[in-house]
């Protein structure tokens, strides 16, 4: 069965897990998924009036066999077996590795569902559940490796954990699948596959080059091909949805689709809402558009608030709490490694300012610490809301990868925050983000990672780097080309540090580069000084990537902004156009009108420009 115990984890984690994910599971198992797959839609109808043209009515006799005896049972039992084969076949068709698909899809429908042709909700559920079992055996394969390298046994630690989360977002889509009358669940599901993608990748990445990296890999193949194909089924369904007529399944409308787009476009001013969320909720994020809400704990160096320290406070968060908790950090720097675990969900955290409240260290890769693990601050529950913070590594540029916030929490925000640092400042991790008013400082690959993530009056500063090295903004990792997940940088402004003014002329300054095969990045609508070479773009290695990502730029100005020298490679957009470009709108690309609005952040749904 798919979501068996972890292998590796504490006790207390491993049960915790395990008694979430059997919840799971007996949910999924009695749920009957009402999801209509197209392909399986059009084989079902076949199926249907093949039977019947063959078979006139009135003339239903079941045939006999020669000897008079009838062998009902038999031919029913061959029946189903073809019809899960050709379904499961059609199902296929849509993905990139339809053995994987195939061979993966029959085995666990014919052992999972009842007799006769399988529900379209069965093949959605084994497409996930497929996924979960393979997963799952590499984290009980990581319980075998011995190593003495303490360089090893911290990359098998992180995969565990990494994994860990790969096997929460498989097991959410599980539970959510069948919820097609909620709106945009086609990309909730996407999101939650796009991130158990990449926390896959993460895990190989985290291992130095070698036999054991090697080994993990291809450990992993399977896993990631079947992940490739959930996603690529995804989209068959919201296909399904569209032709059908059943709008809540897809993702909403472009904003320029709207009946009145100058209205939908506003800034947000009032709250609204969403009908799903608490009262408890409501309250707490009416108090947050009106002012700083009422704090349930204040952190205070100097001794005035509850707790001296972050981390102290967050240990302290009740258990079994509804509704959203909210963190009041007093002016200070806090020298601390703070981690917002899974667990801690709906927790707002403000300071006195992004200057003034200041979580900081110095943990960093030349040191001995993976890149992973060197974040000052990680955001890891969902629905995280920070502002007016400031997030810092203080390594320096001769540390090389140095990570002051990582984030992975879905649907969180950012609001008039700074995160300081030189290279891989920001590792904007997994699922949904939102970052406004906020301030990024770094040099090399200072805003990576694999997040669907909005950037939106944001100030983007370049520093100078080391004399061997050139800056490069965004460093994308999307995995696959049906992925949920991309930068976004919106009515931003990317500007030189002041000690960087004198040199841009000698240093290399570049919009991104593609870090995994699919990158995708946007700027739009921003304001690109003169520090950007006239490229725009760099490569990563040699020609990978170069004929599959997706970079565009929309209406930038600023010296920078020209883009007739632009590179040539296949996957830049030289003709981004507005209907391009509205397909990465907050509303569009992260859905932000039902999670983001609500807070009171002031947030722009559509395009600045008509």
């Amino acid at each position: 069965m798919a979501f068996q115990e972890f292998g590796g984890l504490s006790e207390r984690r491993r049960i915790e897990r395990q008694q979430k994910l059997r919840k799971r599971i007996a949910i999924g198992a009695v749920t009957s998924l009402t999801l209509l797959l197209l392909v399986a839609c059009g084989f079902y109808a076949l199926s249907y009036q093949s039977k019947h043209a063959a078979t006139p009515k009135g003339s239903g006799d079941v045939k006999q066999s020669k000897s008079g005896g009838g062998d009902d049972s038999n031919k029913s039992s061959h029946d189903d077996h073809v019809a899960v084969i050709k379904a499961v076949k059609t199902v296929c068709t849509s993905t990139d590795y339809k053995k994987t698909c195939e061979s993966s899809l029959s085995k666990a429908v014919v052992s999972n569902s009842s007799s006769g042709e399988p529900h379209p909700g069965e093949l959605l559920r084994a497409a996930i559940s497929v996924i979960a079992d393979e997963v799952a055996k590499t984290i009980n394969r990581t319980d075998k490796i011995q190593v003495e390298d303490k360089e090893l046994q911290g990359a098998v630690q992180d995969c565990r954990e990494l994994l860990g989360y790969a096997m929460d977002d498989l097991a959410t889509s599980m539970e959510h699948a069948d919820k097609h009358e909620d709106k945009g669940v086609a990309h909730d599901l996407k999101i939650w596959l796009s991130a158990s993608l990449t926390y896959q990748e993460t895990c190989i990445d985290g291992f130095p080059d070698g036999k054991l990296k090697s080994k993990m890999k291809e450990s992993m193949v399977t896993a990631k091909e079947m992940n490739s194909n959930a996603l690529a089924i995804v989209d068959e369904i919201a296909s399904v949805m569209k032709m059908l007529g059943v709008t809540g399944f897809e993702r909403r409308r472009l904003l320029g689709e709207e009946s009145d787009p100058a209205a939908a476009d506003n800034e947000s001013d009032a709250v609204d809402a969403p009908e799903w969320m608490s009262d408890e909720d409501r309250r707490h994020l009416k108090q947050a558009a009106e002012s700083n809400p009422e704090p349930d704990v204040v952190v205070a160096k100097d001794g005035t608030g509850g707790y001296k320290t972050i981390n102290e406070a967050l240990a302290r968060i009740p258990k079994g709490r509804k509704g959203r908790y909210v963190i009041y950090v007093k002016e200070g720097i806090y020298d601390e490694t703070v981690i917002v675990d899974k667990d801690m969900v709906d927790i707002t955290m403000y300071g006195d300012g992004s200057r003034k409240t200041i979580v900081t260290g110095n943990k960093n890769f030349v040191d001995g610490t993976r890149t992973y693990q060197t974040a000052s601050f990680a955001a890891i529950g969902d629905g995280f809301f920070a502002k007016n913070i400031g997030f810092r590594n203080t390594a320096g540029a001769i540390k090389h990868q140095a990570v002051a916030l990582r984030v992975q929490s879905d649907r969180s925000i950012f609001l008039n925050c700074r995160m300081e640092g030189y290279q891989d400042t920001l590792y904007a991790q997994t699922h949904r983000q939102f970052y406004r008013g906020c301030v990024i400082c770094g040099t090399v690959d200072f805003i990576f990672g694999d997040a669907a993530a909005v950037f939106q009056n944001c100030m983007i500063v370049v520093r100078q780097p080391l004399e061997n090295q050139q800056n490069i903004v965004t460093a994308q990792g999307r995995l696959d080309k049906r992925a949920a997940t991309g930068t976004v940088i919106q009515n931003c402004r990317i500007i030189p540090d002041k000690k960087l003014v004198p040199l841009k002329g000698k240093i290399r300054s570049y919009l991104g580069r593609p870090w995994k095969e699919y990158s995708r990045t946007i700027f739009m609508e921003s304001t690109i000084e003169d520090l950007i070479h006239p490229d725009g773009w760099m490569e990563w290695d040699g020609d990978f990537a170069l004929d599959t990502l997706v970079y565009g730029e929309y209406n930038n100005k600023g010296p920078g902004a020209a883009v007739a020298s632009r590179v040539k490679w296949p996957g830049y957009k030289s003709s981004f156009t507005k209907q391009d470009a509205l397909k990465y709108t907050v509303a569009s690309f992260i859905q932000g009108e039902s999670w983001i609005k609500p807070t009171g952040t002031p947030v722009h749904l559509g395009l600045y420009s008509s």
